[in-house]
């Protein structure tokens, strides 16, 4: 493996604790970093937004606020280097908190495109791919 193929991964693994900080913290403005202005953002495996980042940061905003805490731990990210460009499929596990004693689990992939940008490598595409979850009628029941 050569230095660029080296620093390249690196990167992209950063790119995904970053994306998994901005979504645990809340922090919009970093989530934001780790796509491209024109990204397009799917969702809809988990019930969440479809569409460009600003859109489905507005519905992430307003969603993400139904939970006391969220943890994304991200893992196994196979990493297709194509030049300037990259194809990563990677695991998640999230423990999703809504409130004391009230919480449910899921996991699944997070499947990018990747595009170097002057910035570093962000995401042009992302597709949750939800395999399960589990509690979430006990979590919200009454």
């Amino acid at each position: 493996m050569d230095l660029q193929t080296i620093s390249d991964r690196i990167e992209i693994q950063d790119l995904f604790t970053r994306y998994a900080h901005a979504v645990d913290s809340k922090d919009w403005d970093l989530y934001r970093t780790v796509f491209i202005p024109d990204a397009h953002i799917d969702y809809s495996t988990a019930g969440g937004p479809v569409g460009d980042l600003e859109f489905v940061v507005a519905q992430l905003a307003t969603m993400l606020d139904l939970f006391a805490q969220t943890q994304h731990f991200v893992s196994n990210i196979d990493v297709e280097l194509d030049g300037d460009r990259a194809r990563v499929r990677a695991m998640f596990f999230n423990p999703m908190i809504v409130k004391k004693d009230r919480q449910f689990f899921c996991g699944g992939w997070y499947n990018h495109e990747l595009v170097r940008t002057p910035e570093g490598w962000r995401s042009r595409s992302l597709v949750e791919e939800s395999a399960w979850f589990d509690g979430v009628a006990e979590a919200f029941a009454d």
